[in-house]
């Protein structure tokens, strides 16, 4: 299932590139952000009434309500620059750059989260990295 749910969210993360670049002509980049932040935090919301999972809010740790946090202050600074660099720039540099999270991610996850690096995990980053460079050159 995972599998299914990770393919399906690259294809949303596709349509929601070619989307934006289309919809974020002549329109400020923070507004634009601002914009699409609202119908995601609605969409969220609406999922956890929907699933009944508003209850756990009381249960959520203070490392977790940090770290959540956090990882919400990443995630708009994120589309901040995303939405900036699609605007003033193609969508296809743009995009593959933004996708060399993947490759920052797996050594992240290394680093702080002492998760596995296997020499499949430095292939894929090396041909990721040279990939994202022969599409933006």
């Amino acid at each position: 299932m995972w599998l299914i749910l990770a393919l399906l969210s690259a294809v949303f993360a596709a349509l929601t590139s070619i989307l934006a670049k289309v919809g974020i002509d002549g329109v400020n980049s923070n507004l634009a952000t601002a914009i699409r932040t609202a119908v995601v935090v609605v969409m969220a919301w609406g999922m956890v009434f929907l699933t009944n999972a508003q209850s756990g809010i009381t249960e959520i740790s203070k490392k977790s309500w940090l770290f959540l946090v956090l990882s919400g202050l990443a995630t708009g600074a994120s589309w901040l620059c995303y939405y900036k660099a699609l605007q003033i720039g193609d969508a296809s540099k743009v995009v593959p750059i933004d996708k060399l999270s993947v490759v920052i991610t797996l050594v992240l996850a290394f680093i702080f989260l002492h998760e596995q690096f296997t020499v499949k995990s430095l292939i894929g980053c090396i041909l990721i990295g040279a990939g994202t460079l022969v599409m933006v050159l």
